[in-house]
């Protein structure tokens, strides 16, 4: 089964985006074929307390079985713990967290101190690079990217977390992934949506370089077009098994799921 990994529900406060709605996207996964959705809430992110936003997205997406909700959580609002605890009862697929948009140190304490609390709850951690392309980005839109010595301190902070991370470029993955230990390295997972295919072919670099097992399928959308993954891997001499991992059994497996059930 298809699953991106990486989609979102609600409004983008800097521009109108089509297809924000739970109807929209499940219109959008039919026609590309993808059978399961990991949802977050977009304006939340913008929010001072982003956990606002998990309630709403819990019941939209409880109404749509192939809609998996990430909920949101801020390190520095009082009660994240209790956010953690309500994905893991919930079973999410993971908590994400935007530390560059909320305004606070991307490996700092509280950071850190959320990495320790996913692993030991269980639960992959989903950071993004970014949303936008920077040329495209609202003028008031001043959130600054994630480092990528951020999240190598991240996946450092404790050995039982695993890390998504969506919306990196081919650079990004290199420096962290060879800067990081064996070990380090196999806690981490990226998702295509940022990486460029043919004809410059850094995705076929990454798969022969890194290992197709490190990344998943997401999609990005409705930010972005959700065809330009698909054809991201139509475009490669794949073998078939490697494409199967990438978009469905490694994301099952990043959970804890190699059976693929969600």
């Amino acid at each position: 089964m298809r699953t991106d990994v990486n989609a979102f529900l609600g409004s983008y406060p800097f521009r109108r985006v089509p297809g924000t709605s739970p109807a929209a996207l499940l219109a959008a996964m039919d026609r590309t074929g993808i059978g399961q959705a990991w949802v977050s809430h977009l304006p939340g992110i913008f929010w001072r307390d982003p956990a606002a936003g998990n309630a709403w997205l819990v019941e939209a997406a409880g109404l749509h079985p192939r809609l998996r909700p990430v909920l949101a959580v801020h390190p520095e609002v009082t009660g994240w713990e209790r956010v953690v605890q309500s994905a893991v009862d919930g079973r999410a697929p993971a908590i994400r967290c935007d530390p560059t948009y909320y305004g606070i140190g991307a490996s700092g304490p509280s950071m850190r101190a959320l990495t320790s609390a996913c692993g030991g709850a269980g639960i992959l951690l989903m950071l993004a690079v970014r949303l936008e392309d920077g040329r495209q980005r609202h003028p008031n839109d001043h959130a600054a990217e994630l480092p990528a010595a951020a999240v190598r301190a991240l996946v450092r902070a404790d050995p039982a977390v695993h890390i998504l991370v969506t919306h990196a470029d081919r650079p990004f993955i290199e420096e962290v992934h060879f800067g990081s230990t064996p070990d380090e390295a196999r806690r981490i997972w990226w998702d295509i949506s940022w990486i460029w295919g043919p004809p410059e072919d850094h995705l076929e670099t990454l798969f022969r370089t890194v290992g197709p097992a490190r990344f998943v399928f997401g999609t990005g959308q409705p930010l972005r077009i959700p065809e330009n993954a698909v054809a991201k891997l139509d475009l490669l001499d794949l073998a078939s098994a490697d494409r199967a991992a990438v978009e469905g059994g490694n994301a099952a497996a990043a959970v804890g799921d190699p059976a693929g059930k969600g």
